[in-house]
């Protein structure tokens, strides 16, 4: 039995229908041409022929691709012109059939009558007009006359087909398991109409797709239905509702599974499809539960209505973050915050607000109480996580961390809560997000003392193994980063709450600049207490480029200054020519060569022998240990590079060349390197290559 549910369920998706009918109109407007009633009505082909029917079939294919699904027709003077013009064209049709083909049919014929037949029960799941009933029975039935024309006893087969698609449509848009009671109590008389099968309540399809009646008491005497049959039947349509729950919930939490796993998927980031609850529930339920709402509305439990139905969803949204396991929320668990407010503004508030509204249709006011009270609770917990590291105290290591992506994460969903919570009901749930969002901000303004105290403290005086970049330079810079990215929604959302507001930038400019000249002033200092005066200089050069890098990827130019970047650089070229005086210039020394005319040639020879040793000495030493330093990036490594071989190989090979003339075959006994072996030397500096870290 349960799989039998689980095979309707999955015969309910609109995607699997939309598919099955374009592909039937695609069959049988390739076979239709092919058969031989064609050729009797239409004669043989003509180019004129051929190019009427690639447009008529064109037209057909995609008017049947994106059809739109409709619950019910706009007006049901449509309803009824398309169905007189159904009738018209199929009974034409049959009329000039009957008079010009007489024979037995054929292959093309049926296979084309067939997918017509399903083509039309397809149609049917997309748009609810009423001509897609009519159109299916006409295929039907033309099936079964082209069956009996082959064979009688093939009336059968015909039949039976006919009848699994009459079936199968009746099924599909109705709840699945379970008969329906309806009553309608009146002062004077009561009508009770109790079926076997699944019904479905829809003011516009109801007596077309069900073939019975709903006698109904007059609209006078509705005010005194019994309250306690009306919540009766409320309760089976919520728990008919809630047995739809659990489907939706393993849905959604494979999709935020995926994401937390790190395989993104297009959620706006999570779900951009706000009608996933729509597309999955049968709109037998939501139909049912419309009217049951309706009535209850109107005979003036309204409030009774909107905290049953209320208090069904939030418990259906506490059991989605549960199971994907965001329902508890602790100071150090930002991305399960960062997670669960995604999931909830992104996916299931915006799903829950098209889903109520539907239900509660024709009632504005109800709609938008129960909404409210579906989202008040989680809504509250959330801010209230972000709004305790505003007015908290923590360590400053922590808040500079997390307050940051806390007050960049509410910023982006500032305008999120503005949509949802649009209407006045609500307008208490959007004041507070503003509130949060407002002291988390005044928050973030405290963070550049916390820098300050960062930078001054006593980690930053550490020093890196290899000269890579420095913890807390990638500290600082990340929560620089997260300011500066907020920066932009903030000026939006301050526009928006205080129009005539205007942002004073050269004061954020000057925070920005004295945060970063106070952390370069503290990394030269630590870059003083390496040993290795060449390596201080590499550690310099790392930690400088790794500040510019970030601010570029931040788009920092506006906060900075456009002169900012520019005496960056400079910094950085200073110290890598510092780092070359310092590691490189005594090796340059050994190539030297004497220009005094007057010292005999046997002397400068050994000269030059002694210097070549000294070179190779101190070349391979410098090589071994430079082997190990770090440097960010690998455009800063093969900078340096091609820097060295552009100042060193042209000055060895210089000294290489006199020394070979003065030694002639017996030189190569005191050369250990050739040009090329130079170069592979010089490509092994450097071997750790520092990443672009974002957060620690």
């Amino acid at each position: 039995m349960l799989n039998l549910i689980q095979s309707l369920r999955w015969l309910m998706q609109p995607k699997l229908w939309r598919f099955v009918c374009f592909v039937s109109s695609v069959v049988g407007l390739i076979c239709y041409p092919l058969s031989s009633s064609f050729h009797h009505l239409f004669g043989y082909w003509r180019w004129w022929k051929i190019l009427l029917y690639t447009v008529f079939c064109s037209i057909i294919s995609f008017a049947v691709l994106f059809a739109k699904t409709r619950e019910r027709s706009s007006t049901l003077r449509v309803k009824a012109h398309l169905a007189f013009l159904v009738l018209i064209i199929t009974s034409v049709y049959s009329f000039f059939f009957d008079k010009l083909f007489k024979g037995k049919t054929d292959a093309y014929g049926l296979v084309s009558c067939t997918a017509f037949a399903i083509m039309s029960l397809g149609l049917s799941r997309q748009t609810h007009f009423g001509f897609e009933v009519d159109l299916l029975y006409f295929f039907c039935g033309a099936v079964i006359v082209q069956l009996m024309k082959i064979k009688l006893w093939l009336v059968t087969v015909g039949a039976s087909f006919s009848y699994s698609l009459i079936i199968v449509r009746s099924s599909l848009d109705v709840p699945l398991g379970r008969s329906e009671h309806l009553e309608l109590q009146g002062a004077q008389d009561q009508v009770v109409i109790e079926v076997d099968l699944p019904i479905q309540v829809n003011t516009s399809t109801e007596n077309d797709d069900l073939g019975f009646l709903v006698t109904q008491a007059d609209n006078s005497q509705e005010g005194n239905r019994d309250k306690d049959s009306i919540m009766a039947r409320l309760m089976s349509c919520i728990e008919a509702l809630e047995k739809e729950n659990e489907n939706l919930i393993n849905m959604l939490s494979e999709l935020v599974n995926q994401y937390i796993k790190g395989n993104r998927i297009s959620v706006l980031q999570l779900l951009p499809d706000y009608d996933v609850m729509m597309h999955t529930m049968p709109l037998g339920i939501i139909n049912d539960l419309h009217e049951t709402v309706k009535l209850m509305v109107e005979s003036g439990f309204e409030e009774e209505c909107c905290h049953v139905y209320s208090s069904c969803r939030r418990k259906f949204v506490e059991e989605c973050l549960s199971t994907m396991g965001l329902e508890a929320l602790n100071m150090m668990d930002v991305e399960n915050w960062i997670t669960a407010c995604k999931v909830t503004l992104r996916t299931l508030f915006p799903n829950e607000k098209r889903l109520c509204h539907r239900v509660f249709m024709g009632f504005s006011s109800a709609a938008d109480i129960s909404f409210k009270e579906v989202c008040e609770e989680l809504t509250i917990s959330l801010l209230s996580f972000g709004d305790a590291f505003a007015t908290g105290i923590h360590s400053s290591n922590l808040l500079c961390h997390v307050i940051p992506r806390v007050f960049k994460t509410l910023s982006n969903q500032i305008l999120e809560y503005e949509l949802l919570f649009s209407d006045q009901c609500s307008v208490s749930l959007r004041n507070e997000a503003l509130k949060a969002w407002k002291r988390l901000s005044e928050a973030n303004e405290g963070i550049f003392v916390m820098l300050e105290s960062i930078i001054c403290g006593d980690t930053v005086k550490a020093i890196v193994h290899g000269g890579g970049v420095h913890t807390v330079t990638c500290q600082v810079m990340n929560c620089l980063r997260e300011i500066c990215e907020a920066r932009d929604i903030n000026r939006r959302i301050e526009y928006i709450t205080t129009p005539n507001r205007k942002e004073n930038s050269s004061v954020i400019s000057i925070k920005f600049n004295w945060i970063i000249e106070l952390l370069e002033s503290n990394l030269e200092a630590t870059s003083k207490n390496y040993t290795d005066i060449a390596l201080g200089y590499v550690f310099m050069m790392n930690n400088l480029r790794y500040i510019e890098a970030e601010a570029k990827k931040w788009k920092a130019r506006n906060i900075l200054g456009k002169h900012w970047f520019r005496k960056h650089a400079t910094k950085v070229r200073q110290n890598f020519e510092l780092y070359q005086i310092t590691s490189w210039n005594t090796v340059l020394e050994f190539l030297k060569q004497d220009k005094d005319e007057s010292v005999a040639p046997s002397i400068v020879a050994e000269s030059m022998k002694e210097k070549i040793s000294l070179f190779n000495m101190h070349f391979e030493e410098i090589c071994n240990v430079q082997s190990t330093w770090s440097v960010f990036g690998r455009q800063l490594r093969e900078h340096i590079r091609i820097s060295l071989e552009n100042v060193l190989l042209p000055v060895y090979g210089n000294f290489i060349d006199k020394f070979q003339d003065a030694y002639g075959k017996r030189a190569y006994d005191y050369i250990e390197y050739g040009i090329s072996d130079i170069q592979d030397q010089l490509n092994r500096l450097f071997l750790v290559i520092h990443p672009t870290v974002r957060s620690l």
